[in-house]
């Protein structure tokens, strides 16, 4: 059956039968009356023929449900234009020869998951030697001189190090994203290294779970890497930036 990707709307079990499952919570005690907010609060979203199909107690007044529905909406798919980094992705001994060939020295990379954050997993996915998936995490690269901060680190403190080590690259992981804080934390370090005349001389990439390239800049980032993201993806955006940078020309 050919797509329409001009008119593209979610499917179940037919072709463009709008159908989705959604899960939530309700500061409401389960029964009935809870399936029923539930229900009409699924209709206002523009839902057609919500079903409960599942709830559960979660205590203290608090209820959670699985709701089925059919969506009315959609969207024109060869419209949607998305900002991707612009780098070609590098295997681990082409990036080392990249390094050597047209940097020649060593490239400097710090990073560190900044602010409350304690969630390490995915800067060690990135940095850690060991690495992940299969991939050598920067730790392991003869031609990176990488150090993971750890956790919980002061932007101040991050930008004290990136001058003592002379990096070249600033990486910040983030998950904790309650109430924006990851919003508020990566501006700030961003606000910071233009105040301390860093900006121009470093690379500075943010990644998380929430994050996403065109975030990224928005924040002033030079890149962003969301889940998935793995060392060489992020290894191959440095040091074709690097180049870039030498040579004065654009991103």
């Amino acid at each position: 059956m050919a797509v329409d990707l001009r008119r593209i709307k979610p499917y179940g079990d037919t072709m463009d039968d709008g159908a989705v499952q959604l899960s939530f919570s309700l500061p409401v005690p389960c029964g009935e009356e809870a399936r029923e907010a539930a229900r009409q609060l699924v209709a206002q979203m523009g839902m057609e023929e919500p079903q409960v199909y599942h709830m559960a107690d979660l205590g203290e007044g608090y209820t959670w449900f699985i709701v089925y529905g059919k969506c009315i909406h959609q969207v024109d798919f060869t419209r949607i234009r998305v900002p991707k980094v612009k780098s070609d992705r590098m295997d681990f001994y082409q990036i080392n020869e990249w390094i050597r060939e047209r940097i020649g020295r060593k490239v400097v990379v710090i990073g560190a998951c900044t602010g409350t954050d304690a969630h390490t997993v995915g800067i060690d996915a990135i940095m850690n030697m060991k690495g992940y998936d299969g991939e050598y995490g920067l730790e392991r690269y003869p031609e990176i001189d990488a150090y993971n901060l750890g956790s919980q680190v002061p932007n101040e403190e991050m930008l004290v190090q990136a001058m003592e080590l002379n990096a070249d690259a600033i990486l910040v992981s983030q998950v904790v994203t309650q109430k924006g804080i990851h919003i508020a934390n990566l501006t700030q370090l961003v606000e910071l290294a233009e105040a301390e005349g860093l900006r121009e001389k470093l690379i500075l990439i943010c990644g998380g779970p929430r994050i996403n390239h065109e975030m990224a800049l928005e924040l002033g980032y030079d890149a962003g890497f969301g889940p998935g993201s793995l060392a060489p993806d992020v290894a191959s955006f440095i040091v074709q930036e690097l180049v870039r940078r030498q040579q004065g020309t654009d991103r």
